[in-house]
């Protein structure tokens, strides 16, 4: 359906994209992956005609739709959200042109060919779409969809504008999934999203019509949506037919098997070279050596795939704890008129690891701020351990830099008086090198900007740590190295995540939050949905 073909790319003096080529089929199911700047949202951009490459092409039919959804940045307002919903189907008559408009060209096609049958399952996707568009199908479709996103019917009739910038991404997915375009590509859209909407999305692109091409760094996702991977590496793309586990296989394999053969390579010229010397000066030779020098000439060097910089990361020795590391009794919280908590007791005790789930708005971040004492509360007590030491990474910390400050200066800042904390030690671990820690933090990118707030953190020893979103900007194998930390780190934590394969490997216990209630359950979360599916059962 969709084709790139010999494309390059290059910013400056850094080349992007070399000589990468690629088929997306109709039905695809693909995972792009690569590590922080590797291209990816590049390479989307790409697709979508808002980035031209330096040479090469992309080509795809007339016919097939790219729909889009970025990271973040969308926002609406004029209309109710069941209005804005319906703007989805606007292109009716533009859909009944194409219809008409493939069924030409399906006439003109031989019947045997590949493109004959792509263009079939098009048209029937077509067809299904344009059926509902009829008033009724619409408002159920519309409701189907947005309520799968985590609003309410109620949300339905009020205005767009009226819902925060995690919740407008949602209106543009919602849009972008009713409007079924052929391609559908997503960067990261489950970022706005609770654990339910996840698991709700999940099962609604398992069943979508068209190609999926799907940025995400939530490994469970990616696990559970897609079937092929397209791996972007040093400008280099690669392809694996299976999902992301599937691909760490076989990349591992054809890396070793790439390194085998350099080894042999290397021996077999080494061998070579010694035939070529010993009898360079033997005339009765002489052919022989000037054939295995002809070899030599036109032999393809092998050269084994440099590997990419990874992060290190350990949290320093937790002091000594005592057995209950903070506790909250008859605890409540509201803003003005919106009630969060009302007698919320809750206990934690020394070598928990908990996961705080529960919708979007239900009070996950008031939560964790009121544990780690920086934010208010109207009645209750909040009693902390005698030798707890909490270290806190804020949901937006790595947006609440000091601009003014360069990598090093921010990370000084937070040494509080600790003679064994190392900065330039934890910077260089986290990627930070040379004159990179000379760089503002208003330049950085997201990720930079997060591994920076985590070596703060790392500048003060605790036993209590709290993390509200700590994977936002990471890549999936910079999660893993976080996630190995966690699990050496001998404290408490207790950890806000949407990022259900992170947790996964790091507690055992789920905190649900909701408007109504809370509760523990000793389960990991991926257990927790299994549980909710059998409770609505």
């Amino acid at each position: 359906m969709i084709f790139i073909k010999e494309v390059n790319l290059a910013f400056g003096h850094k080349k992007v994209f070399e000589e990468i080529s690629e088929t997306i089929a109709p039905r695809d199911r693909i995972a792009l992956v690569g590590s922080n700047g590797s291209g990816k949202t590049t390479l989307l951009r790409m697709l979508m005609e808002e980035v031209e490459p330096d040479s090469g092409m992309i080509e795809k039919p007339d016919y097939a739709t790219v729909g889009y959804l970025p990271q973040d940045g969308i926002s609406v307002s004029g209309h109710s959200l069941r209005e804005e919903a319906g703007q989805a189907f606007a292109g009716a008559v533009g859909l009944k042109e194409k219809l008409d408009e493939a069924e030409i060209r399906l006439g003109e096609m031989e019947p045997d060919t590949e493109e004959f049958y792509d263009l079939i399952d098009l048209m029937g996707a077509w067809e299904e779409q344009l059926a509902s568009f009829e008033p009724e199908k619409m408002n159920s479709r519309i409701e189907k969809v947005m309520m799968g996103m985590g609003f309410s019917l109620a949300d339905m009739d009020r205005q767009v504008e009226e819902f925060s910038g995690g919740w407008q991404m949602r209106i543009a997915l919602g849009k972008l999934l009713l409007q079924a375009p052929s391609l559908l590509i997503l960067d990261e859209p489950t970022n706005h999203l609770d654990v339910v909407s996840q698991h709700w999305l999940e099962h609604y692109l398992r069943n979508y019509q068209g190609a999926i091409l799907l940025i995400s760094h939530d490994r469970a996702f990616l696990e559970a949506v897609t079937e092929r991977t397209i791996e972007l590496k040093m400008g280099r793309l690669n392809s694996y037919k299976g999902n992301y586990t599937f691909y760490l296989k076989e990349s591992a394999a054809r890396i070793e098997r790439q390194r085998k053969a350099f080894v042999n390579q290397k021996k077999e010229i080494q061998k070579e070279k010694e035939f070529i010397n010993r009898f360079r000066s033997n005339v009765k030779k002489a052919a022989m050596v000037q054939s295995r020098i002809k070899v030599l000439e036109k032999m393809e060097i092998i050269k084994p795939e440099a590997e990419e910089k990874k992060i290190y990361f350990r949290f320093p020795p937790s002091p000594p704890a005592s057995h209950k590391v903070v506790e909250l009794t008859c605890l409540s919280k509201s803003y003005d008129q919106l009630e969060v908590f009302d007698g919320l007791d809750l206990r934690i005790e020394k070598g928990d690891r908990i996961a705080v789930v529960g919708v979007n708005g239900a009070g996950k971040s008031t939560l964790v701020r009121i544990l780690a004492g920086v934010e208010p509360f109207q009645d209750g007590i909040r009693d902390v351990g005698v030798n707890t030491v909490i270290g806190y990474f804020a949901q937006h910390q790595a947006e609440e830099l000091n601009p003014q400050n360069d990598v090093l200066q921010e990370v000084e800042s937070s040494l509080h008086g600790n003679p064994d904390a190392n900065p330039r030690g934890a910077l260089g671990a986290l990627l930070f090198s040379g004159n990179d820690v000379f760089k503002k933090t208003s330049v950085l990118s997201g990720g930079e900007r997060n591994r920076v707030a985590l070596a703060k953190l790392l500048m003060k020893p605790c036993n209590f740590l709290i993390m509200d979103e700590p994977t936002n900007h990471l890549d999936i194998r910079s999660k893993e190295v976080l996630q190995e930390a966690l699990n050496l780190f001998e404290g408490t934590a207790i950890i806000v995540s949407h990022d259900r394969a992170f947790l996964d490997g790091v507690v055992t216990k789920v905190l649900e939050v909701s408007p109504s209630k809370t509760r523990m359950l000793t389960c990991n979360v991926s257990e927790y949905m299994e549980r909710l599916n059998s409770e609505e059962a």
